[in-house]
């Protein structure tokens, strides 16, 4: 039998679309809070993204799982009713609708916070509520484009796109920690909060690192499979062809590199490789000394020689890779069109046993059978 989940017991109300809301009360969910999803008629158009998983959107089975889906049109006065009722009664709402949007409907969250002073608000946007960009659309890539993000990923020759929605996915990790930090906060003095996440500040704050070499003269450069702050860390070519990535972190790594695997125990007091700093200034020679040694084994000698070592090395692998890697955890998550095996959460509890629920069709949950039981363990005055 499972154990009970840390998150039972709570409601979540979520006014939310795409990925970043979503995945933040993704994580809720499977940690046994109920979510009530509020969709337009029309659904959340994440669910038209694709139609890979058994003829449905990828992202939506990813992000809503164990979620209930209501159709509300919050353009009526009947829809507003709805919400109001949920509200009354939710422990946490999280939107992500325009700056906005959600006071122009009658539930602004500092208003909210009056009424409901329980109550956790959760607002995600593309750049905040103030400021000169705040009535600015903003999906990922723009954000990834607009914080430079973009300008230090791919190889010399143009900026890239990261592979996956990184800024959403950061942006909803950041809304799960701060709900999480709020509901710790509510059980020791009883307050709510009001939150606001920007995806602009989240991708800033995540670019701290590349900012601060900017400001002290030292742009960072595209590098493809390189880090721009340590050498040796990139990937090279064996005998046969094969592509491996290495990773060395210390002079201490570097010097038993230099002895065991290029066969140059010299280079390991050599004052132009002996120190992280010294092997970044002379990066091309550096990585031309790796390469050559990496050029004398087939990929099985080097990978047995690197981990003989304790040497930092993964594979080149693509999405194929990915799918028969013999690591890869996997839950199977069911859905409308039958069950779709996905990546299992990342978060293990030893000895616990945890049930993940299934992805809803649109409006599924419209009666909202059992809504008035979904009330926290704390007392509420639901607002007259």
């Amino acid at each position: 039998m499972a154990a009970r989940r840390p998150l039972e017991g709570l409601l979540i109300v979520a006014v939310e679309q795409a990925v970043a809301a979503p995945f933040c009360t993704s994580r809720l969910a499977d940690a046994g809070a109920r979510v009530i999803k509020i969709e337009r008629p029309e659904g959340d158009f994440a669910r038209g993204y694709d139609d890979v998983a058994k003829g449905q959107s990828s992202y939506f089975v990813w992000l809503n799982r164990g979620k209930e889906s209501v159709v509300v049109d919050l353009a009526t006065p009947e829809g507003k009713a709805v919400l109001r009722e949920l509200i009354d009664m939710a422990d946490v709402l999280v939107q992500n609708l325009k700056p906005g949007a959600l006071a122009r409907l009658g539930f602004a969250p500092e208003e909210l916070r009056q009424t409901h002073p329980w109550l956790i608000c959760c607002s995600i946007s593309g750049y905040g509520e103030t400021g000169p960009y705040a009535e600015r659309k903003a999906y990922d890539l723009l954000i990834q484009a607009e914080s430079g993000l973009s300008s230090i990923t791919g190889g010399p020759q143009e900026p890239a796109r990261v592979g996956i929605s990184v800024v959403d996915i950061a942006t909803g990790a950041t809304a799960h920690a701060a709900v999480l930090e709020a509901l710790i906060a509510r059980g020791i003095t009883g307050d709510g909060a009001d939150i606001r996440i920007s995806m602009f500040d989240v991708m800033a704050d995540w670019l701290t690192v590349p900012l601060l070499h900017e400001e002290d003269g030292k742009p960072p450069k595209r590098l493809g499979l390189a880090h721009p702050s340590i050498a040796p860390y990139g990937v090279f070519a064996t005998r046969d062809g094969k592509q491996v990535l290495i990773s060395i972190q210390s002079d201490r790594e570097w010097a038993k590199l230099a002895e065991r695997f290029l066969y140059r125990p010299e280079l390991g007091t050599d004052e132009r490789f002996a120190t992280n700093v010294a092997r970044v200034r002379n990066r091309v020679h550096t990585d031309g000394l790796v390469a050559e040694a990496f050029a004398g084994f087939d990929e099985a000698e080097a990978r047995d020689l690197l981990a003989s070592i304790d040497v930092a090395f993964a594979s080149v692998n693509d999405m194929a890779s990915l799918a028969a890697h013999p690591h890869l955890r996997r839950i199977t998550v069911e859905t409308p069109a039958g069950p779709v095996a996905v990546p299992a959460p990342a978060p293990i509890l030893m000895g616990v046993e945890r049930d993940y629920g299934p992805v809803p069709a649109v409006g599924e949950h419209d009666a909202l059978e059992g809504h008035e039981d979904c009330v926290s363990t704390g007392e509420k005055v639901p607002a007259t």
